[in-house]
């Protein structure tokens, strides 16, 4: 298995050297939970994902995970429930987007997991280039941000599945194995919502989002309003200039039929805040 000792990402595991010699398996063990520790206390870039060994003799077929959330007890905690099954291994995560590309180059993982808001970046963009330079490498997406909205845009940008925080997180190995396996998944009631949908043959404007009228990078353009930043504090984080940002604005008002910038900064920030409460 690769190590990456890259500062920015750590991952797992050292299998011979623990079989050979249980008192440093054990001492291993133990510096591996005070690395995790640390890191989610202290929020920083890096948390172990250590997984168990096996023999030297065996190969290792399980397929191999990569989280990318910004979150580090997140992280931790869906690299528990991951490495405990039988065929699956996080090889490695992080919370920012650039850092976690490199990671990926270095890593190989089988099936990328990410947020859509991450550290100083957008999950939206790491999809987009993970699909430019991988385009067969599954991403599946475990966010808080509302399926019916953002699954889409998700999709659109290249993922193959998209699950919420709010449902039982259990279901994320399965989720994994469906887009392993080059399927789409989505939740069983965005499922049946887009089945009546192409049954009634199109969108009723009762189902309709007014947001969903906007492109991909106007999605986060307003979100990014609606978190109070700055038009150049938005240019610096999706790397565009501030006349982009300015043309961006203006789209959104025209979509969403918002008079001027304080309706629209308003309008987005109410927006962010139901979708935090949801």
């Amino acid at each position: 298995m690769f190590l990456c000792w890259r500062p920015s990402c750590i991952t797992g595991a050292v299998a011979s050297r623990r079989e050979s010699n249980p008192n440093a398996a054990a001492k291993s063990s133990e510096a591996a939970k005070n690395v995790s520790t640390r890191s989610a206390s202290q929020n920083t870039d890096v948390v172990e994902a250590a997984s168990g060994p096996l023999p030297t003799d065996v190969k290792d077929t399980r397929k191999r995970v990569f989280i990318v959330d910004d979150h580090a007890v997140v992280r931790f905690g869906i690299a528990q429930l991951i490495n405990r099954q039988g065929d699956l291994v996080v090889c490695g995560e992080h919370e920012d987007a650039a850092r976690a590309l490199d990671c990926v180059n270095k890593l190989k993982p089988d099936v990328v997991i990410c947020d859509l808001s991450l550290k100083d970046s957008s999950g939206l963009e790491l999809i987009r280039n993970l699909k430019a330079q991988y385009p067969g490498l599954p991403v599946l997406v475990v966010s808080v941000h509302d399926e019916s909205i953002y699954a889409e845009i998700a999709f659109r940008a290249g993922a193959l599945g998209y699950l919420m925080k709010q449902e039982i997180l259990d279901k994320i190995p399965s989720a994994i194995r469906r887009v392993l396996g080059g399927n789409v998944y989505v939740s069983d009631g965005l499922a049946s919502k887009m089945l009546q949908q192409q049954v009634r043959g199109q969108v009723t404007t009762a189902d309709e989002s007014p947001i969903k009228s906007l492109s991909d990078r106007e999605v986060e353009v307003f979100q990014m309003i609606g978190q109070w930043k700055k038009t150049k504090e938005i240019a610096g984080e999706l790397h565009l200039s501030v006349k982009t940002i300015e043309y961006y604005r203006e789209q959104i008002k025209r979509k969403l039929n918002l008079k001027d910038a304080s309706e629209l900064t308003q309008y987005a920030t109410a927006w962010v805040q139901r979708e935090v409460v949801k």
